[in-house]
């Protein structure tokens, strides 16, 4: 792990949690309470996504969304230069998991970002797990898209509805607002 020395004092210091998370026009259906009969749900199985790269911070409930055409280290790079310009005065300590695309020879990392990973296979450790799960609840239940820009359009509509009050009660575990 790199040791970090911040440079100016004047910085805020986040914590961030990062990942990536895909949605598209194939849907899984969901659970649903009816009263006597049988639900009908649509379903269909064309395979056409976007991603999400996303980070939160569960002590204030600021984020950074951007959807993006794949996952791959080209676009991470992209949505690292967005969160650094968007907390363009604050030191970021990114937690990410270890996809390929986070550990890249051709990662571009700007200055005010420091990249941290979650052991593998423990999702439980990134709260913003949680918060693609509050997407999928609130925009993506039980319903055919007729073309991925519907897709896209909801996912933006759902992400907006997300305030920082909602994302720090999803994410704001307490052993994160301890280390603050």
């Amino acid at each position: 792990m790199k040791e970090i020395q911040l440079v100016s004092l004047n910085k805020h210091v986040r914590i961030m949690f990062q990942d990536e998370a895909g949605f598209g026009r194939i849907n899984t259906p969901k659970y649903c309470w009816t009263a006597g009969n049988r639900p009908s749900v649509p379903c269909h199985h064309i395979r056409e996504y976007r991603y999400v790269f996303g980070a939160v911070d569960p002590c204030s409930g600021d984020d950074f969304f951007l959807v993006m055409p794949w996952c791959n280290t080209a676009c991470m790079n992209v949505f690292l230069k967005g969160l650094s310009d968007q907390y363009l005065d604050d030191e970021i300590l990114l937690v990410c998991d270890g996809a390929s695309w986070h550990k890249s020879n051709t990662l571009v990392v700007p200055d005010n970002i420091h990249l941290f990973h979650i052991p593998p296979y423990t999702p439980e450790m990134n709260p913003i797990e949680q918060i693609w799960r509050e997407i999928r609840t609130r925009g993506f239940r039980n319903e055919v898209f007729h073309t991925l820009n519907d897709v896209i359009d909801r996912l933006c509509q759902t992400i907006i509805s997300l305030t920082p009050d909602i994302i720090r009660s999803i994410t704001g575990r307490q052993w994160i607002l301890s280390l603050i």
